[in-house]
């Protein structure tokens, strides 16, 4: 249901784009976020937009580096990141809920995932 692509190797200091489709429903009212998983650690909340794509939220180590927004026509999501760092590597999935959470493993929907590895 939700599709994501973008991911890939990178080195430090470099950009990627991540892209998140619907795909056999519509998300258009819910929320979208990202949602990375480090390996051996817990999902962890990276950004997420509402419904309207207004009033983005990031986590601190997003902040300044990414930016997450959405085009409701496409019924898609995308995370642009910039100045990446070897600790962002990480799956990045996306994920949709009603309503607007960083608590990460609360979300309700999920894509597959995508690998994104920066190297120094």
């Amino acid at each position: 249901q939700l599709v994501e692509s973008g991911g890939g190797s990178v080195q430090a200091g470099g950009s990627l784009r991540l892209s998140c489709a619907a795909s056999g429903r519509t998300f258009k009212s819910f929320a979208w976020a990202w949602i990375r998983r480090i390996s051996g650690r817990e999902r962890e909340f990276v950004a997420g937009i509402g419904p309207s794509g207004t009033n983005p939220v990031y986590s601190d180590s997003a902040k300044g580096r990414f930016t997450i927004s959405r085009d409701n026509a496409l019924d898609t999501m995308y995370l642009q990141m910039s100045g990446l760092k070897p600790e962002d590597t990480a799956i990045y999935y996306c994920a949709a809920r009603r309503t607007l959470s960083t608590i990460g493993r609360s979300y309700d929907y999920w894509g597959q995932g995508t690998q994104v590895t920066v190297s120094s």
